[in-house]
């Protein structure tokens, strides 16, 4: 038998309808869980044992339970009692105000899934009680009453990203302006404005990750003075992105060919971005196999 401290992380998300369950889902999901979406709570068990045989396949497991559910909800405490008996489950719920709720629904121009041929507010109540023992029993409950879907995705980064995780991943690409802007990217610099390696012939075949290539970029005038000023002026940006749980972000970084300016200069300033907390860097050199 497996101990339970070696199985991964099981959570269900659950509760009002119109509280927030989609955008925690996205949230776990940008997290790195395996978020599963409107599950049947028969379902719950052969799922976590799916779960504990693919080890560490799937580490994390979100599973989405709520009231479309229907009749099946009514087993979900029962269910969860089994699942909570081996030590590896956790249940978030979501609750809001009444009035918020039913502004919420009216914002969509949708009807609630209990409402029948009564008002939004007679649904929202039905479902209240339907939940009321489910919150009681609860791991964790979140009042989104008064959070924005940006507030309520950073509190879930909050209370799910393990410690020394990043909450945001930035790409440093490089790329040769004679190929084209590359289009999916959030900033462009452009390092044409230092001397050009390939003017240099013991430099040519050379790139910018060689140590004699990126000694001669780095040690050009304004090459350091770009570095400071740009990696400064990221800072605010990179940790504002993790405040607006945007998480993910690409860097641009260009010269002509893509070849030793524009990759010397990105692995430089990859390191120096490196060290902002939550900040994950990867390095990308788009042109630099071509000739």
């Amino acid at each position: 038998m497996t101990d339970s401290s070696d199985k991964g992380q099981f959570l269900i998300v659950t509760g009002m309808s119109g509280a927030g369950r989609t955008t925690v889902a996205n949230a776990l999901e940008d997290l790195g869980w395996y978020v599963v979406d409107n599950l049947p709570p028969q379902i719950l068990r052969p799922l976590l044992e799916l779960t504990d045989m693919g080890g560490d396949a799937l580490p994390k497991v979100a599973a989405v339970v709520d009231i479309r559910g229907r009749n099946l909800f009514d087993d979900f405490p029962e269910v969860a009692r089994a699942l909570r008996s081996r030590g590896s489950l956790r249940v978030l719920f979501l609750d809001s105000a009444d009035d918020v709720l039913v502004r919420r629904f009216e914002s969509v121009r949708r009807p609630h899934p209990l409402q029948g041929d009564g008002t939004l507010l007679d649904g929202i109540r039905t479902e209240r009680n339907r939940l009321a023992p489910i919150r009681e029993a609860a791991d964790m409950v979140i009042d989104t009453s008064s959070l924005n879907i940006h507030q309520l995705a950073t509190k879930v980064s909050d209370l799910f990203s393990e410690e020394g995780e990043a909450r945001h991943r930035v790409t440093l690409l490089s790329f040769g302006f004679k190929y084209g802007l590359p289009t999916d990217v959030d900033l462009v610099a452009d390092m044409r404005f230092l001397p050009n390696p390939f003017w240099n012939e013991e430099l040519r075949g050379l790139t910018g990750q060689d140590e004699a290539v990126r000694d001669y970029v780095l040690s050009r005038e304004g090459a350091g003075e770009f570095l400071e000023a740009y990696s400064a002026a990221l800072v605010p940006v990179l940790e504002g992105y993790q405040r607006e749980n945007k998480s993910h972000s690409t860097v641009a970084i260009g010269c002509t060919g893509g070849k030793h300016r524009s990759v010397a200069m990105s692995e430089e300033l990859a390191r120096r971005l490196s060290a902002i907390p939550g900040v994950a860097v990867n390095v990308r050199h788009r042109d630099l196999g071509r000739e």
